[in-house]
């Protein structure tokens, strides 16, 4: 082993180590807010997570939960872990293929590269590396359960493998390095697709190895073969294998009458005995490039294999089992994320176009006496003519989209988009604020943690920002540094070695902008989506790695090359220096515990047995992590309304789950299967306009009975909603027995109650709440999570008891309670008592906008109504109690004041705190005012916060003024009046 791959293996090591340290420092130690609660629960139990599933994540994450030696808390840790050795894995091998493409720079043998050769090697590596270890966006997914980290892991591998194989020269060598490669993208499907899409680029590899002679069209022949690479990997083998094994199911069962799986196995048989005897036929026949070939799509299979996984977890029906996809054909569709449906690639229709006719698409089947039965067919719309576009950028159906579509291009309500505004949103949104924005935030800098911020400029370092943003964790200025540098580096690629630039150029393209054009994003997104493009991110910090040879080449003319390459890592350090200084705040997650205290603060919101509507990933995922992993709570059954519009969800509902018993559910599945009451129109009847009851209507849902059903476009039938007004009997005598209502609201139970739901249409979701409210027969407490939207609640919100985090529905009504009426006894002790905050007064810990978000809003809102609802019993004294709890565990300095701060000024002032009350209202109106200044000096208007700030200087002067504190009143209404103005100046926008 020469000097130099010593070095070379050692420096390697070191970085990893230096990687390692920093991710296991800054982990999360327990499940995070989005996905990661959901995988936890379903690695730490091999269960079945969302589309299309990560199945080699979740089966590594099995091995590493087996470390928390039986702490169920400690869990989610070492599942966390898994992208801790990944991330770091992947700085490894980033490393190492800096130094293999700087290497191409200096051109001599390894026992001819000099101490100066050497150190400039490493220090290129080391800069490069260090600089991806401490990016934004990849240090954020490497302290966290989520399939980015070891995604990101096999492409640096993959990308490392394959300069490693262009280096070999022993053809039978190369010759098993390309089967490995092939063996790593097999794997790969099983976590993330990341990886597939740098193939077409790496074919250019293969090009200028095995080719002499290169041109632009033998380039491009690579490429496109490279194209059809990932298109076999990602149309032919990943969906394609199983659809065709699905029908030689359909025929073997339907036509030859065999049992079920008969043709899967058929087919498999078949397949890998024809791949077994091509690989024996190439090797006798001396057909290299075939056996080749051949051997890898085997070695792509066998990695693939680990889909196997979801087919025989989800035959055993876990309790988290998304899709159900426990045979050949729910599998491939779970493999085409059908649930999510699509958007329009290349050519189709916009936001505007409106269908005119519907077709019957493929066909859909499920298992029935022992055939495959079709019970309904994929539907297919058809547009007006010449509503479609080219490329078409602009489209969704998801509501209050088509608004965002007119305010970012600028069209009237109801105009046509054009392919300017087309590809206006693609270069303005998709490209410059959905991938632009974030490239900056990685290399130049990042305003803040808040949804939509923006970047900093050098020059920003000498700009006077407010104090909640200057404070920001994430107020971080690189001054430009990395993205120069990394400019530097493609600089000296390209006069160095020019195939190589376009190799990595396209793999920077792929992994950036050509996903943007892929993904099709729409308007407006749940959250930051700059994790999806760290692959781009990745080549980006090659390239930085480069720009030290451009510093050296620029010192040589002052010093010698040993002294220059030295000088020059020195200089190149500074720049990952910077990016770890500035990023170590806004990404360390030691201590951060809420996501899931919020989780347990919900379910114990609950009464025993209950039933809890939840809504989005928030809302649920960590509820699963909590009851799968920690085993808390589980005899509250959360049902998520996101997916309670799918067949197979509702199936899982009326299945027991721990100490749950099934959910009352009448409907049966023809009722609800796919297709069958996705939404039911209303269409007022008049005989029973001015009500109907709920059992009886549920009751011709059931029957499928014509009175109450409308045909559809195509002919299908569907339940209609007869009338606005619903009832529902009440066993009044049970009821009283079950002491679940307040003493003093029994006199107004009745035997029946009645309510508007409106006119509206319902969605198959809606009706099977209903149906379990109506079935329930209040025998069971049933929840709805606080966090809900409106719609959610069924116009049921004056029957509804608030409890803490969730309001219980009963039987009885208070009329004018529009957001629920409060139990203060059952609140008071479930406030006080029952929750869990670990951490939240820190101010130490890093709390971004997702915790900022509902989870803080969700606990001061509890507060607040339980504190006003004291006040009004004339129970200051725990009232009191109730608001101090409320500052001390979400205090100032951890988790500043928001706008539901600034509404318990006035429960301080009733309670005789006002000097605390003042001392509030100053800190607040003091940030708004110097926000609204900001925002009105950098033409920021059009940001919510805007409003946020000004609702808090009003509601301050109104507090003060219902307070007597007139001097304080005039005060604050001289600096909201001064902002309300300037405000109508931007027409309230």
């Amino acid at each position: 082993m020469t000097r130099f791959n010593r070095s070379n293996n050692l420096a390697g090591w070191i970085v990893f180590a230096i990687s390692f340290i920093t991710y296991a420092l800054t982990v999360e130690r327990t499940a995070s807010f989005w996905d990661c609660g959901e995988f936890i629960a379903c690695a730490f139990k091999l269960q079945v997570p969302h589309p299309p599933g990560a199945p080699f994540f979740l089966l590594i994450g099995r091995l590493f939960s087996l470390f928390a030696f039986g702490d169920l808390t400690n869990v989610a840790y070492w599942i966390n872990m898994v992208s801790v050795l990944s991330s770091a894995l992947t700085i490894l091998f980033l490393f190492w293929t800096i130094t293999l493409l700087v290497r191409k720079f200096i051109g001599k043998r390894d026992e001819e590269l000099t101490t100066g050769d050497i150190i400039l090697l490493i220090g290129s590596g080391v800069v490069g590396a260090l600089a991806y270890t401490w990016s934004d966006s990849f240090w954020f997914s490497a302290v966290e359960a989520e399939v980015y980290g070891m995604s990101s892991f096999f492409t640096a591998i993959v990308i490392w493998a394959v300069f490693k194989w262009e280096k070999i020269e022993d053809p039978a060598f190369e010759n098993r390095w390309l089967i490995f490669i092939a063996y790593l993208v097999g794997l790969s499907i099983g976590v993330h697709l990341l990886n597939l899409v740098t193939i077409p680029a790496l074919a250019l590899v293969y090009y200028f190895k095995k080719y002499n002679k290169h041109s632009f069209w033998g380039g491009a022949f690579a490429f496109i073969g490279g194209l059809v690479i990932l298109g076999i990997i990602n149309s032919g083998i990943i969906p394609g294998l199983p659809s065709v094994a699905g029908k030689f199911e359909i025929f073997f069962v339907n036509s030859l009458g065999l049992p079920y799986k008969s043709g899967v196995i058929f087919f498999i048989i078949l397949f890998l005995g024809l791949l077994a005897w091509g690989i024996r036929y190439s090797h006798q026949k001396q057909k290299v490039l075939l056996n080749t070939g051949l051997l890898s799509l085997a070695f792509v299979l066998v990695g693939y294999a680990s889909y196997l996984l979801v087919l025989v977890r989800a035959e055993y029906n876990p309790p988290i089992n998304e899709n159900n996809p426990d045979d050949v054909l729910s599998f491939v569709s779970y493999l085409k994320r059908e649930q999510y449906g699509s958007r329009p690639l290349l050519y189709g229709p916009s936001f505007v176009s409106s269908p005119v006719d519907q077709e019957r698409g493929a066909p859909m089947y499920r298992k029935l006496n022992g055939k495959y039965a079709i019970y309904d067919y994929r539907t297919e719309y058809k547009y007006e003519p010449g509503s479609s576009m080219l490329l078409p950028r602009m489209y969704s159906t998801q509501p209050g989209h088509a608004q965002l579509y007119y305010q970012l291009t600028g069209l009237r309500e109801g105009e046509k988009p054009t392919m300017a505004h087309n590809l206006k949103f693609m270069f303005s949104y998709q490209i410059g604020h959905m991938y632009w924005r974030y490239f900056l935030w990685n290399f130049v800098g990042r305003e803040s943690d808040e949804e939509g911020a923006g970047n900093l400029l050098p020059v920003d370092a000498f700009k006077k920002f407010p104090e909640p943003i200057e404070n920001n964790k994430a107020h971080d200025n690189f001054f430009m540094l990395p993205f120069i540098l990394g400019l530097l580096g493609v600089v000296v690629q390209f006069f160095k070695r020019q195939k190589d630039l376009l190799v990595l150029g396209l793999l920077f393209l792929l992994t950036g902008v050509a996903l943007v054009v892929y993904l099709n994003s729409p308007p407006t997104e749940p959250r930051e989506r700059d994790y999806i493009y760290v692959g781009s991110f990745y080549i980006f910090c090659i390239w930085i790695g480069m720009g030290v040879v451009a510093v050296a080449d620029g010192l040589r003319k002052f010093f010698t090359d040993t002294v220059s390459a030295g000088v020059a890592t020195a200089i190149g350090l500074v720049v990952p220096a910077i990016m770890g200084l500035k990023g170590w705040d806004n990404h360390n997650r030691n201590h951060r515990y809420h996501s899931v205290d919020f989780a347990k603060n919900l379910l114990n919101s609950c009464a025993p047995n209950a039933i809890l509507f939840t809504g989005g990933d928030n809302d649920t995922f960590p509820l699963w992590y909590v009851q799968e992993v920690e085993g808390f709570r589980t005899d509250v059954r959360v049902c998520n309304l996101s997916l309670l519009g799918t067949d197979w969800y509702i199936d899982q509902m009326k299945r027991k789950t721990y100490e749950s018993e099934a959910l009352p559910i009448s409907l049966e599945k023809n009722n609800y299967a796919f297709g069958k009451n996705d939404y039911v129109p209303f269409y007022e009847v008049e005989s029973v306009k001015s009500g109907i009851n709920l059992k009886e209507y549920l009751e011709l849902v059931k029957q499928e009975n014509k009175a109450i059903q409308v045909p559809l476009v195509g002919g299908d039938m569907t339940s209609i909603l007869p009338s606005s007004v619903l009832l529902l009997s009440v066993n009044t005598d049970a009821v009283k027995k079950m002491n679940i209502i307040k003493p003093e609201l029994l006199p107004f139970v009745s035997d029946s109650i009645s309510w508007t739901i409106g006119k509206g249409n319902l969605y198959k979701s809606d009706l099977i709440m209903l149906d379990i409210i109506s079935t329930n027969e209040w025998k069971r407490p049933i929840y709805f999570s606080s966090t809900l939207g409106g719609s959610s609640y069924l116009n049921l919100k004056e029957f509804m008891q608030l409890e803490g985090y969730a309001y219980r529905l009963l039987p009885v009504k208070v009329p004018g309670a529009t957001d629920g009426y409060i139990n203060s006894n059952v609140m008071y002790s479930n406030m006080m008592n029952k929750m869990f905050w670990r951490e939240l007064d820190n101010p130490k810990v890093y709390y971004d906008a997702t915790y900022l978000g509902s989870p803080v809003y969700t606990a001061r809102i509890a507060f607040l109504k339980l504190a006003g609802q004291l006040i009004s019993e004339g129970r200051k004294a725990d009232a009191k109690k109730v608001v101090d709890k409320a500052l001390a565990v979400m205090p100032d300095k951890s988790i500043p004041y928001d706008q539901i701060s600034a509404s318990f000024i006035g429960p301080l002032f009733d309670m005789g705190e006002t000097k605390r009350a003042l001392e509030i209202s100053e800190v607040m109106a003091s940030r708004a005012d110097e926000m609204l200044t900001w925002s009105r000096d950098h033409n920021t208007t059009k940001r919510g916060e805007f409003r946020i700030h000004l609702y808090i200087l009003q509601t301050i002067v109104q507090e003060s003024r219902e307070a007597k504190q007139e001097a304080a009143a005039k005060k604050y209404e001289a600096i909201f009046q001064k902002h309300l103005a300037a405000f109508n100046m931007y027409g309230g926008e």
